[in-house]
Formats: structure tokens, sequence, C-alpha cells
């Protein structure tokens, strides 16, 4: 079979569960992944046929994304901020929006030197590892409460290259001395109302621990954190938040309160309200 036979059969297979530019990306991923080819080169030799073996682990694939697994959870691996982190089912698969929380941070702290930065919830580590990457002179730290994402997240960074201390902590309860110039984070911030509007392969295979709040407390996080910040932020020092969508003036409601100032709320590139950054100065 050619490989534009199979991408056919790809989108007619894959129609009740994501539309056609979807599955078109799907299957562009899942051949570029077992074929080694570049999406361009891909392009360019569509009318060749495929071997035995890597129809069959393309097929694999199609399998697979028609009970509503991801594509990253499949291939083992899901693009960031141009590295590739090893993903699975222990930790979230990396967002473009988070992609844009960590772009503004690493603008807004290029050239600085001597900085400690603490990310809270690190999951793949796309956040702390990325940031170290880009600006190898800062301190990274990162919590998380799960340590198997810890594991998953150690290796990330080992496989890129940057050296992140990792701990093991729920920031619930966790407590320490250590000062911090920047805090960010990425937590858990879906109410239960949301989950009707999620996409299946989102509730099935995804972390509910780093996913979900209850719709009575969906800052608890971010009070939380924001609460640690007061103790643990230096005199000059800045908070990030990625945020949900719809709880944009609560979040700076909630922070306003706790005497938080210079805030600003930013939308990722299809206008959402995806973003905070705060100080106490």
């Amino acid at each position: 079979m050619r490989i534009v036979e199979l991408e056919e059969h790809f989108l007619l297979e894959l129609d009740e569960i994501y539309d056609g530019d979807e599955a078109r990306a799907l299957f562009s991923l899942a051949a570029e992944h077992v074929l080694k080819l570049s999406p361009s080169k891909l392009r360019m030799v569509k009318d060749t046929s495929l071997t035995f073996i890597d129809f069959q682990k393309l097929l694999s694939i199609l399998n697979d994304l028609k009970i509503g697994k991801p594509i990253q959870h499949i291939l083992g691996e899901a693009h960031f901020y141009g590295s590739i982190f090893k993903v699975n089912e222990h930790v979230l698969i990396p967002r473009p929006e988070t992609e844009e929380l960590v772009d503004w941070i690493i603008h807004d702290l290029e050239g600085e030197e001597n900085l400690n930065l603490l990310d809270i919830g690190t999951g793949s580590g796309c956040i702390p590892i990325t940031i170290k990457k880009y600006l190898p002179q800062i301190k990274v730290s990162t919590i998380d409460i799960s340590n198997r994402a810890i594991v998953t997240a150690q290796e990330n960074a080992k496989t890129i290259g940057t050296e992140v201390k990792f701990i093991e902590a729920d920031i619930l309860t966790y407590k320490t001395d250590l000062k911090y110039d920047i805090i960010v984070s990425n937590p858990p911030y879906i109410r239960a109302l949301e989950k009707e509007a999620m996409h299946q392969n989102v509730l099935s295979f995804e972390p509910h621990i780093a996913l979900f709040v209850s719709d009575e407390e969906p800052l608890i996080f971010y009070s939380k954190i924001a609460d640690f910040a007061i103790s643990n932020l230096n005199e000059n020092g800045f908070l990030y938040f990625e945020i949900n969508e719809y709880l944009g003036v609560e979040t700076l409601d909630m922070l306003r309160d706790k005497g938080f100032n210079n805030m600003e709320l930013r939308k990722d590139m299809q206008g959402k309200d995806r973003m905070v950054k705060a100080s106490l100065f």
C-alpha cells in the first residue's frame, strides 16, 4: 500500500472521532515517527509503497487512535518548545498554551543572572527543563506529588541535557525556608462541571490528579501556591500561573486579596485568558 492510500484509510477510520484536519495531522505524526521523515520529506514521498513492517506499525497506531488513545502516548513522546519529551499515562501531555507561558518567562528573564526558579507540579518536566535549557544560568527546581511523574521528568532532563533539582512533595502541605526569584505553576484547574466538554482521550488516558479540581474549590491550588509565594518569593520576585480560561477574573481577585500587585493577565493565541503574572512589590 502507498503512503497516500494509508493516509486516506486513516481519515476514513477516524472519521467518527476526529475531523479531517485532525485525522490528517495524526497520520502525519504517526508516519513521521515510523518512517523517520520530516513533514516536508513525507509530503514528497506519499506515492511511495510502504514496507510490510512499516505498514503494520502504522496500522497498530491507527488501532490505538480508534480507542481514543492520544497520539503522544502511542508514540511515547511529545514535542514542546523545540524539544521532544517522553510522556506516558503518569504525566500530562504538554500543551501549546504552556509553551506560551514558558516563552513569556524566557523572554522576561533573558540576560538575568543568579536567579532561583521553582516550578510547582512538574509532570513531564516540560516547564522547568525548557526554561533551564534556554536560560542555563538560572538555578531551577521543581516539585511534584507523583513519584512516577518525577521519574519521567528526570529522564527528560537527562535526555535534553539540563540540570534540574526534583522534589517529591505535596504543595498543599509543603514548607521550606528557601527563597525563590520566580515561582511558576500549571496546577490542576479543570472543574468537574467542565468534563462533559472534554475530549474522551483526555478523560480516559491522562492523569486526573493533574487535571481536575472540585467545583466548590476551583482555585484551591492557586490559593495555596500564592500563600507559598508570599512566604518564599524574594522581595522582587514574580509568580506566573497558567490558568483556567473561565476563571481569569477570579484568579486576579484572589491574588489581589492576598496582596499581590503588578498583575498581568494574558491571552493565548486562541484569545483565551490563559496566563497570569504577579508580584508582591
